[in-house]
């Protein structure tokens, strides 16, 4: 498609841009990344892509992902059932071992390259690393899934001093020494509310907030935290939505400015909601009465 674009063209959308790179220069970005976009390779890049671009025009990003599918595709290879209660992993010693495989491993790691291949620097780290998330048991029916207790943010904002894209898997522990897996969502939102960051985007499998959930074009483009307590109460927010829309206010209560629940599988998205007047997906913000 890039083909069409004549160079006038392509000049003409980088000046349209150039306010918005001025307001976002030296902002902290947080992305929580994961789903569909982690899954699919030629998404991948393109978030990647996006990522190192916004980095190269100043803005300070924090990749914090998940890696669900990843830890079930080794799960099976080892012969091992996945159980979920009320949408949460069941995680005995066995699956947090895993987890912390997957994550701080495989996946975090196969990030922070693809990143360095774009032209970016990056650096990973696991929530355990310099205490980052600090955790503890959040039901005991789920075993080692973590209910995070503190955040030691220092590490991240080291790296963001060096220039560095930190990207960030969601393990936490204890004083004991136990790991624990924590729900990336949450993650995200702590670490953002640490950073006092200007936006945490968060990447999904759908558009945003629909007023009707089966038809894109009723997306709700800004909602206040008041809005979303009624929209609750309407049943228009509802089932696996509810647990992402209070990790958005908990974001906003812990000092966030905004937050966007948008849809990673459109190609560039994060570009569309930073840099053009467009935006993507649904912003959260704080009611206008603080």
């Amino acid at each position: 498609m890039d083909n069409h674009f004549s160079n006038a063209e392509r000049a003409e959308v980088l000046t349209q841009a150039l306010p918005y790179i001025k307001k976002h220069t030296n902002e902290i970005v947080v992305i929580k990344y994961g789903g569909n976009a982690m899954i699919n390779e030629q998404l991948k890049q393109q978030v990647m892509e996006d990522i190192v671009l916004l980095w190269l025009i100043g803005v300070k990003v924090v990749l914090v992902h998940g890696g669900g599918p990843e830890i079930n595709d080794l799960m099976n290879k080892l012969g091992k059932k996945a159980e979920f209660v009320d949408g949460l992993r069941v995680t005995d010693k066995e699956t947090v071992d895993i987890v912390q495989m997957v994550l701080a491993g495989k996946v975090n790691k196969t990030l922070v390259n693809l990143l360095e291949m774009k032209g970016g620097k990056a650096m990973g780290i696991s929530g355990m690393d310099g205490r980052l998330i600090e955790a503890e048991i959040k039901d005991e029916r789920l075993g080692f899934v973590g209910k995070v207790t503190k955040v030691h943010i220092s590490p991240i904002l080291d790296l963001l001093e060096k220039g560095y894209i930190p990207v960030v898997s969601t393990i936490g522990c204890d004083k004991q020494g136990n790991a624990y897996n924590i729900n990336g969502d949450t993650a995200a939102a702590f670490i953002a509310g640490a950073l006092g960051a200007q936006r945490l985007i968060m990447m999904t499998d759908i558009d945003g907030i629909l007023r009707d959930k089966d038809d894109p074009s009723t997306i709700i483009p800004q909602l206040t935290i008041s809005e979303i307590q009624q929209l609750k109460s309407e049943g228009v927010i509802s089932g696996g939505m509810i647990p992402k829309v209070d990790c958005c206010v908990e974001a906003i209560h812990k000092g966030v400015k905004n937050v966007v629940i948008m849809d990673g599988r459109v190609p560039h998205s994060i570009l569309m909601e930073l840099l053009t007047d467009e935006g993507a997906g649904t912003m959260v913000m704080r009611d206008s009465n603080g």
